[in-house]
């Protein structure tokens, strides 16, 4: 099978009409449809198939294109390897929790936007659990996660994960409230406490702190938004927990949990054997590079 039919294939997989690829490829919509045409050909099998005035892939053609991930990147990395002056292209699909999309990714995708114009990057936000399952269906080329030491995430064995950077969290409290005993968890066992609503992690990580000081927190608010987790802290209609080096309104203090602090730890999760795919790569590197996080 021709690989640039291939690459074709995995564009409409991707963008979802011979329009779409044929503006990204440069190519009439015409010469795409006679491409996969040929490649269905080769194949064997229908690929396509019409869904009113548009085509969508066969079930074949979903696991050719899950295959096209695998071959193009091979083909690319030797190319690359054959020419270690080649330019990564491409677009790398991102996604991940919004802190590590701000702190980590954005810093990289202006620098590539000067250094590397071929490579484009696109961001959607996602909470841990949600992009590992995109990551999983060949929906996302990397994505941003985090997990706590007190709960460390399940990956599954096709995933891998590179450390970025970590980062300690403590219990946001009302800022008026007493200083006196203000670390002894238990003193805020009747409070309503506030989780993630996307995942797990942060409940399972409070539920474990809050263990740990002999009670069972009762879960109230469940919020993805850290500004909406320092509104209800401020108003005095929760706890819950922040990092400790972000800077809080006024009416918000971060307590340091010393000894059962909580502690974050960001990471870059790829699918195995597709991180050779030189802008994925080129991404990566510059996510691990001093700087890049």
């Amino acid at each position: 099978m021709d690989v640039r039919r291939l690459r074709l294939l995995l564009e409409l997989s991707r963008l979802g009409s011979m329009r779409e690829v044929a503006d990204a490829t440069g190519l009439s919509t015409s010469a795409v449809s006679q491409h996969l045409a040929a490649l269905a050909r080769e194949a064997g099998t229908d690929l396509l198939e019409p869904v009113g005035r548009r085509v969508r892939l066969t079930p074949a053609g979903l696991r050719l294109a899950d295959h096209a991930v695998t071959i193009l990147a091979a083909v690319d990395a030797a190319r690359l390897d054959l020419d270690p002056d080649a330019e990564p292209a491409g677009t790398v699909r991102v996604g991940g929790f919004a802190t590590g999309v701000r702190r980590s990714l954005l810093p990289v995708v202006r620098d590539l936007a000067a250094t590397h114009p071929r490579v484009t990057v696109t961001v959607r936000e996602h909470e841990p659990l949600e992009a590992h399952a995109l990551l999983e269906s060949d929906d996302l080329d990397l994505a941003l996660t985090y997990d706590y030491d007190l709960a460390p995430a399940a990956v599954a064995p096709t995933l891998r994960l590179v450390p970025l950077w970590s980062t300690t969290w403590g219990l946001a409290v009302p800022a008026e409230e007493p200083v006196r005993d203000a670390h002894d968890l238990r003193r805020w066992a009747d409070r309503p406490w506030i989780v993630n609503s996307r995942n797990t992690a942060d409940e399972d990580a409070v539920r474990i702190l809050a263990a740990t000081a002999g009670f069972s927190p009762r879960l109230t608010h469940f919020l993805d938004s850290l500004d909406l987790v320092e509104d209800l802290v401020e108003q005095g209609l929760g706890v819950g927990l922040l990092p400790v080096d972000r800077p809080t309104r006024p009416g918000v203090r971060v307590l340091d949990l010393a000894g059962t602090g909580v502690v974050l730890t960001a990471y870059a999760a790829t699918r195995r054997g597709r991180d050779a795919w030189p802008p994925l790569r080129l991404l990566l590197d510059r996510l691990r590079a001093p700087g890049g996080s």
